[in-house]
């Protein structure tokens, strides 16, 4: 609520709205996308049978792609997409808890 975010809000063009404290739902579409997010991470670490200590990851994971799957928001329209000008590569996609090993160079390798 600082008096320069404000010029700067002014400075862009932007109108400010805010809403009242402890009432999420009066911003229901963030609600709801946090909830979807959270349900999809739940599901993650329950089908990998993974510690929740690794919710965040689960979190990263399904923004990251959430963000590389069409919306009707952006009329069908992949979100990274919009705000790049390109279509992200998906290739390097692998299943959430997928088995995978550091490498460790030889000079620093110890006998364990």
């Amino acid at each position: 609520m600082s008096k320069k975010f404000d010029a700067f809000l002014v400075e862009c063009g932007i109108q400010r709205q805010t809403s009242a404290p402890y009432y999420p739902q009066q911003n229901g579409g963030a609600e709801c996308a946090n909830r979807t997010i959270m349900e999809c991470a739940r599901s993650m670490i329950l089908a990998q049978r993974f510690e929740l200590e690794f919710w965040g990851e689960a979190v990263n994971t399904t923004v990251y792609n959430k963000n590389r799957c069409p919306t009707k928001a952006l009329d069908s329209k992949i979100p990274q997409e919009a705000w790049s000008g390109r279509k992200p590569d998906v290739s390097h996609l692998i299943v959430f808890g997928y088995k995978a090993f550091a490498h460790v160079l030889d000079e620093k390798k110890t006998k364990l």
